[in-house]
């Protein structure tokens, strides 16, 4: 005989249905769960990688101009992906709200259960005390033995809970605390950032020695702002760039140029009426102004150029902003001249703070001071674009159907010029003459409301974290038995102090036995 003769043939096990409801908690319970929450914060940190290895619109906006030059193909892929607005970015976002949601479905229950077991007692004593991971039995016929465990374990910060045969005892509970302490604390900080992003605002501006920077979006290179700034909060404050000071190595043979220390000598007006007052930026040393902290990102040298016609007509004076290309500050500068008679040019130009010779016979810097400064410059004829209405880049120059009429294969060498010296341009476009040298700064005026709350919550959660990777969390209980008595221990991880806790116990008992 068949043992599943009394089985009906065809019948099968089915699950119930999910309706919209079920999937709805399904989904909920997934979404959740501690697992799903530390996914999501991994997933966050794998997709903050782009933000730090590209140059981003909210803090770099020429360098995402310079990547689009230097990477035609791959920039504007790179751009529909949002790779250089990663941080406001559709997956980013989505990513962030769904590790908030996930936070708080995870904390509040937890909470709750939290709070529930802070009200209540402590559990009963289990029946069978010999399976538990630390364990000691002892014959004694002394009276009162339960009440002495129950008090040393009160002397100890256990809760107790006492019975005619038994007592049980918890220590612990701020281990939960802490990791509660620690989740409401990160839900804290992503409050925080994402409403400091929405509310902040981020600036650059660069500053020639002698010139002033006003707090409006006029004073601003390039202005990023949150979801929610209002332009109105701007503080009106001024701030004047009186000297740039730049300290290089010259002791150490192995680091000779190695920058020191860079100091941005300014002066703050807090108000238009306010005296300035005398200060210092330095790296990672922001001067604070109000309703903002400016710092120092970068620096560079401003030759002092004057170009005039063949006439004698200015048609352009004042200091160029030329970019650093190495650590010696070999630094390329653009100056676009379109109202020049009779013909608007271009120059692209190299500033050499201590002039040296590759044995190409190109020139280069030797060393970042300007010991032995030079400037050269090739000169390019033609439409620049500038009166088409599109916007371009001012530390670059599309040389694309200009005509090179000195330097390159011009057949006219490149001009070179020395400090306070003139030469003659080609072509009878005029004169350039090399007045002075100044030096300049680069300040990111930065504003995020929620800078000290950000600060706050990542206290709070480094003391949460540490308070609950060093709270032990254990239980003790004691029964009486026929002959004696019998102790047990148990703790949520492993613990080396469980069985000294019990030999303590049992040593305490004897001494008051004494």
């Amino acid at each position: 005989m068949s043992l599943r003769s009394d089985v009906t043939h065809g019948d099968e096990i089915r699950s119930p249905k999910l309706g919209p409801a079920g999937w709805a908690r399904w989904i909920w319970g997934q979404i959740t769960s501690m697992r799903t929450a530390l996914l999501l914060l991994l997933l966050l940190a794998v997709a903050a990688i782009p933000g730090s290895l590209l140059p981003q619109r909210s803090s770099d906006p020429n360098g995402v101009t310079a990547y689009f030059q230097a990477n035609p193909t791959t920039a504007p892929t790179l751009d529909k992906l949002q790779a250089f607005d990663v941080y406001s970015s559709a997956w980013f976002s989505s990513i962030y709200l769904l590790l908030f949601i996930s936070l708080i479905g995870c904390v509040l229950p937890r909470t709750r259960h939290h709070w529930d077991a802070l009200r209540s007692e402590p559990i009963d004593t289990p029946r069978s005390l010999k399976r538990f991971p630390a364990y000691l039995a002892k014959p004694s016929k002394q009276a009162g033995v339960l009440e002495n465990f129950a008090e040393q374990l009160r002397r100890m910060r256990f809760r107790v809970k006492v019975t005619k045969t038994s007592v049980s005892a918890e220590k612990g509970y701020v281990r939960e605390t802490g990791n509660l302490l620690f989740h409401v604390s990160l839900i804290g900080v992503l409050i925080s950032v994402g409403i400091g992003g929405a509310t902040s605002f981020s600036g650059q501006r660069v500053l020639v020695e002698g010139e002033s920077f006003v707090n409006n979006l006029a004073g601003y290179d390039s202005f990023s702002p949150g979801v929610w700034f209002d332009s109105k909060t701007l503080q009106p404050f001024n701030v004047k760039l009186d000297k740039f000071v730049a300290t290089f190595d010259l002791r150490n043979k192995t680091n000779i140029g190695t920058p020191l220390d860079f100091e941005a000598f300014v002066s703050l007006r807090e108000t238009p009426t306010s005296k300035p007052v005398a200060s210092k930026i330095r790296v990672n040393y922001p001067l604070e102004a109000p309703g903002a902290n400016i710092y120092l990102t970068g620096n560079g040298y401003a030759p002092v150029l004057t170009f005039r016609d063949k006439d004698g007509n200015i048609s352009f004076s004042g200091p160029v902003i030329y970019m650093p290309q190495d650590a010696n500050y070999t630094s390329l500068g653009v100056i676009k001249l379109p109202d020049a008679k009779p013909n608007q040019f271009g120059v692209l130009s190299f500033f050499y703070p201590t002039k040296a010779v590759l044995k190409t016979g190109a020139f280069t810097s030797g060393y970042p001071a300007p010991v032995d400064p030079l400037v050269s410059m090739n000169v390019y004829v033609g439409d620049l674009g500038l009166d088409n209405g599109i916007p371009s880049n001012v530390f670059s120059l599309q040389v694309h159907g200009l005509k090179q009429v000195a330097g390159g294969k011009s057949g006219t060498k490149a001009l070179t010029l020395e400090l306070g010296e003139t030469k003659q341009l080609p072509q009878e476009l005029g004169t350039v003459t090399w007045d002075g040298l100044k030096r300049y700064a680069s300040l990111d005026i930065d504003y995020n409301p929620m800078q000290v709350w950000i600060f706050l919550f990542a206290v709070l959660a480094f003391i949460g974290l540490i308070t609950s990777l060093l709270t032990p969390r254990r239980r003790v209980f004691a029964r009486k038995t026929e002959t004696g008595y019998e102790l047990a221990g148990m703790a949520k991880n492993d613990d080396p102090r469980l069985q000294g806790i019990l030999e303590e116990l049992v040593l305490g008992l004897k001494v008051r036995k004494k």
